[in-house]
């Protein structure tokens, strides 16, 4: 592969630069930078011989990012973005992040791949770099007709992937590069790609179905399409990470089988908070396990909790999904085992020695879809969808990031607070999910949430009062009384001031005028009710009827816009 590689490389540009170049390259970079660059150098040699890395500009959990230079045959000197993954990548997720760019990339703002260095278990992508903004810097500064162009060339760009069997799953500001200055964009990172069913991308084909969870086993490997981390994990997944072997699952003897009294559990699943797991309860296991009992002796009698007819309160503020699968199998546990935790603030040691419901959860914090923080099994490009009416429920709002949240149902409640628990309990049940909330919460106007952040709402109300104010100045223009009864006069003998100058003062006096007349001049207090049609389409909690990429291209708000 390697070998192959710089064939390619040597067809367009030239391996001409020296160690001084590399030097005066060095000296205005800081010292770890230096290091990092040098450690990139010695593990890809061949590095040196092409690209002159400039600077680190971007940093990951799965991997680094550096500008680097490069002279082409032609002499010109060009830039680019130079990918490093972390060595503990698996080799077929890392081809299959290739494949995506090399099927879908370099057209309709998908970014594309130039080459690909590898030596041993180092590999370095070579795409072209683009020069982009920091979303948070310019956030506050786009206009109106800005956001337009950006929500329509991302939609592009999924519509595109989303043609080739391609979910991102990890849509968001800092992974759709955005070029201010000559309206260019680049939809980057593949790296936690899936596959839908009737995926042209065949890599993805053999991630979806190493992710597969086994119907016979409990524990589940940290394979490479198996996305599902601790339950603390607040990031990404590591679900890229194969470093980290599987622990090695031993099966028993057949005299151990046969003398359950003193076995432990085939496979049992490590629970969390660091509690020791109980036997598996769930009569309908197809593992084939035994009941046996733990390491440590526990009373059966000790473990019941309550009467089975016991009527449960729902605890205030408490959020708990639940599956219709798990329901039905809890109800078929025996009578002197059932647990009584449903609907509380707390998980029992019967239901954490459950087996764990097992869903693709990759992705950031913030712009997780609804079906994927309640584990649905069965995901699709929808979720892309979501994420992209996060980005544009920040814009709109002018803030980001817009939901922040330190495990899933923090992030189930804080979407509820949007739009509404009513709404997000009927969406599960479409997908098999069962969410409960102890207070009902009613959906927001999304137009009146967007305005009242960015501080429109505040500057309408006031423009109207200014408007009162003037209609009322100029229908004295027609009345019998002269102007000067129109003016305000002070206890003192000042000069008088008609309501016009007073008007005018206050808005030199009001040190948000700027801020506020800058917004109407940037279009957002003509802002349509066809962008929170579409908004409202893409924050739909029901994956099945949410809007896809090619309908929102369609949608009125980019009406006049060439696809």
């Amino acid at each position: 592969m390697e070998m192959a590689t710089q064939v390619l490389l040597k067809e367009n540009i030239t391996c001409s630069h020296s160690k001084d170049d590399q030097h005066e390259s060095s000296n205005n970079i800081s010292s770890t930078v230096q290091k990092d660059i040098q450690n990139l150098y010695e593990a890809v040699p061949h590095l040196s011989r092409i690209f002159q890395i400039k600077d680190k500009i971007g940093e990951g959990t799965f991997s680094s990012v550096y500008l680097a230079t490069a002279t082409l045959k032609s002499g010109k000197e060009d830039l680019f973005a130079l990918k490093h993954l972390i060595p503990t990548s698996h080799p077929v997720r890392i081809a299959a992040e290739l494949q995506c760019l090399t099927v879908a990339g370099g057209r309709e703002n998908v970014m594309g791949v130039t080459y690909c260095l590898r030596k041993d278990d180092h590999v370095v992508i070579v795409m072209p770099y683009v020069e982009h903004e920091s979303f948070v810097d310019i956030l506050r500064s786009m206009s109106f007709e800005e956001v337009q162009q950006y929500m329509f060339n991302l939609l592009k760009a999924l519509k595109h992937i989303h043609h080739f069997g391609i979910i991102h799953r990890d849509i968001k500001p800092s992974n759709f590069l955005y070029n201010r200055k000559q309206m260019k964009y680049a939809l980057v990172d593949f790296g936690l790609a899936q596959g839908t069913p009737n995926t042209t991308v065949e890599l993805l084909k053999v991630v979806k179905a190493e992710g597969q969870p086994s119907k016979c086993l409990k524990n589940k490997s940290h394979a490479f399409g198996s996305k599902i981390p601790p339950a603390s994990t607040s990031s990404k997944d590591a679900s890229r990470n194969q470093s980290i072997k599987p622990p090695v699952k031993r099966s028993l003897s057949p005299l151990l089988q046969k003398n359950s009294k003193t076995s432990l559990l085939v496979n049992s699943q490590r629970s969390v908070f660091g509690e020791k797991s109980l036997n598996s309860l769930n009569s309908n296991d197809g593992s084939g396990s035994k009941v046996v009992k733990p390491s440590k002796t526990i009373s059966v009698q000790s473990r019941k909790i309550a009467l089975p007819k016991r009527k449960m309160v729902p605890v205030k503020g408490s959020v708990s999904t639940v599956s219709s699968q798990s329901q039905k199998s809890s109800s078929q546990c025996p009578i002197n085992l059932t647990c009584d935790c449903y609907m509380t603030d707390r998980v029992c040691n019967i239901c954490l020695s459950r087996r764990q419901q097992v869903a693709p959860r990759a992705g950031t914090p913030g712009f997780r879809a609804p079906e994927v923080l309640t584990k649905c099994p069965n995901q699709t490009t929808a979720i892309d969808m979501w994420s992209a009416g996060v980005i544009f429920l920040s814009l709109l709002s002018g803030r980001y990031p817009f939901f922040k949240a330190s495990d899933d149902l923090v992030a189930l409640a804080q979407i509820m607070a949007i739009r509404g628990s009513k709404e997000l309990s009927k969406a599960a049940k479409t997908f098999g999910k069962c969410v409960l909330c102890s207070k009902e919460i009613p959906a927001k106007n999304l137009r009146t949430v967007c305005e009242k952040l960015r501080g429109i709402h505040t500057f309408k109300e006031n423009n109207c009062e200014r408007d009162d104010i003037s209609r009322n100045l100029n229908d004295t223009q027609n009345s019998p009384y002269s102007k000067e009864e129109y003016c305000f006069k002070s206890s003192s003998e000042e000069p008088q001031h008609t309501v016009v100058k007073e008007v005018q003062q206050d808005f030199q006096k009001d040190p948000e005028t700027t801020k506020k007349m800058s917004t109407v001049a940037k279009g957002w207090d003509r802002v349509p009710d066809t962008t929170y049609d579409l908004l409202d389409k893409l924050l739909d909690m029901n994956p099945a009827t949410r809007i896809t990429a090619s309908e929102a291209l369609l949608h009125p708000l980019f009406a006049g816009l060439q696809l």
